[in-house]
């Protein structure tokens, strides 16, 4: 049997966890099982720790130049393997292919481009007051980087968060979801492949509780980097705040679309459809609330509703499937939840709304693509993140009132606008109270920007040589000469 189970990789090894224990993966287009999996625990975390610990002092000595090295290596590696990457997230978590593909391709860049600006992480000479002295300061990494990683973009995260910690010169260990497993196990091996020295980089799979309170509890872990939901975000901060362990946090979203009376309609259907849709709406930065100026309202409806008449929903590994599955059942119950809701409070299911159970659809976790109108506010999709394929419309009448809706929310993370006045376009980019705005733009994020969000949607930046900032330490040097 364990020559069929899926392994961790710790200190440069292939093991099995202590416990024994396996998880079986499950593709949520076929409920079939997909692989089997080590299911590790506090044990097999601690070696982890352990090893990166011990790895530390010879990678931070490396020269920026030498770490590169081994971060192209993985670029072009990854870029070699996309269509076999692409293939394992699609039976894992259900993305169409041409989706997966793309993400495997943005995981490559994140490792290509801080192979780069890792050798631009700059010091600093500052003018003394007094002529006896020099001051100086000095970037120095902050040291073992523990990683925990969601099922959503299960190769893209791991790569924009372990990319930027190696290229400061931090060692890692990575805990990825255990829905998506595969496609990280996947990427280790690559990451074995490139050649990267024993411990630097280790992967530990298992119960979330048990890896994540030896992550905040023990104290070689100096750095906590997290994609999820807010709760989760909420009880890691608790628990690093113990020992002051530095954090950042991507979290929770409920973005605002924003339509325009002066919008191009066609570029605003599609660009909500990236938003809205892309990866069956699982995103922390998708469309959650669609607010439509009142005159445009019954246009845009019917293009929005033409746009998904001629979608496919399906399997992703089927050619020309735009919206695959939810990721398993709780997810699809909680989505139809909000659907059910809306239809309680008066709501109008305009398109789709329905589970879809017949011929290939009928062992999956398949849902119609959705649009409510009647909306009203106290209905959940209003307020709560509905993490699939639904959109609710909501009319407004005139810009000051829809910048208070979009602000109404304890979240920050994106929002998105359409509209064709140039002035307009930097009043609302500056009024939104979201990390990232998206002005006539429904994809708006990119390796070299900063990712992340406002209010209880996280805390810190990823991308960019924002994210470096985040794996280093500030040291001033004081010289008496």
């Amino acid at each position: 049997m364990s020559d069929l189970v899926k392994k961790m990789y710790i200190n440069g090894e292939w093991i099995l966890a202590e416990s024994e224990e396996t998880y079986e993966v499950i593709n949520p287009a076929t409920s079939e099982p997909v692989g089997v999996v080590s299911y590790g625990d506090d044990r097999d975390t601690a070696k982890a720790i352990d090893a990166a610990h011990a790895a530390f002092k010879g990678w931070s000595q490396l020269t920026a130049r030498e770490r590169s090295k081994y971060l192209n290596n993985l670029y072009e590696l990854i870029r070699k393997n996309r269509d076999e990457l692409a293939a394992i997230m699609s039976a894992e978590m259900g993305k169409p292919l041409g989706e997966a593909k793309f993400e495997a391709l943005g995981a490559a860049d994140n490792f290509m481009w801080y192979a780069e600006e890792g050798k631009r992480i700059y010091g600093e000479t500052i003018p003394s007051s007094m002529a006896n002295k020099r001051l100086m300061v000095i970037k120095q990494p902050v040291g073992v980087v523990a990683a925990i990683t969601p099922w959503n973009f299960p190769v893209n995260m791991l790569a924009r968060k372990i990319a930027p910690a190696l290229a400061a010169g931090c060692t890692v260990v990575v805990k990825p979801a255990m829905k998506t497993p595969l496609s990280a196990i996947r990427m280790f091996e690559l990451i074995e492949e490139a050649g990267f020295p024993k411990g630097v980089v280790n992967l530990v799979l298992g119960k979330a509780s048990a890896i994540g309170r030896e992550i905040t509890e023990n104290p070689k872990v100096a750095k906590i980097t997290f994609t999820g939901s807010t709760d989760v975000g909420k009880k890691l901060m608790e628990g690093a705040a113990k020992q002051v362990k530095r954090i950042s946090m991507e979290l929770g979203g409920h973005a605002p679309f924003i339509v325009f009376e002066d919008a191009n309609l066609d570029a605003a259907v599609q660009g909500l459809f990236e938003s809205k849709y892309r990866n069956t709406g699982q995103m922390c930065i998708c469309t959650n609330r669609l607010y439509v100026q009142e005159s445009i309202v019954e246009a845009f409806t019917e293009k929005l509703i033409e746009r998904l008449k001629n979608t496919k929903v399906g399997d992703g590994r089927v050619k020309g499937v735009e919206i695959g599955p939810l990721v398993d059942e709780g997810s699809l119950n909680s989505v139809m939840a909000h659907i059910e809701d809306a239809k309680e409070k008066g709501g109008t299911i305009a398109f789709g709304g329905n589970r879809l159970t017949e011929g290939e659809y009928s062992k999956g976790f398949f849902l119609e693509p959705t649009v409510i109108t009647n909306v009203t506010p106290d209905m959940k999709v209003c307020y709560e993140e509905t993490f699939g394929p639904v959109v609710p419309i909501i009319p407004f009448k005139d810009e000051a009132s829809v910048i208070e809706m979009a602000n109404d929310t304890v979240y920050g993370l994106a929002a998105y606008a359409y509209t064709q006045n140039n002035s307009r376009c930097f009043r609302i980019a500056e009024a939104l109270e979201y990390g990232i705005v998206g002005i006539n733009d429904g994809s708006p994020t990119q390796t070299q920007a900063p990712f992340g969000g406002f209010k209880e949607s996280g805390i810190g930046r990823e991308g960019g040589h924002y994210a470096l900032e985040g794996f280093l330490e500030t040291k001033f040097v004081s010289f008496g000469i």
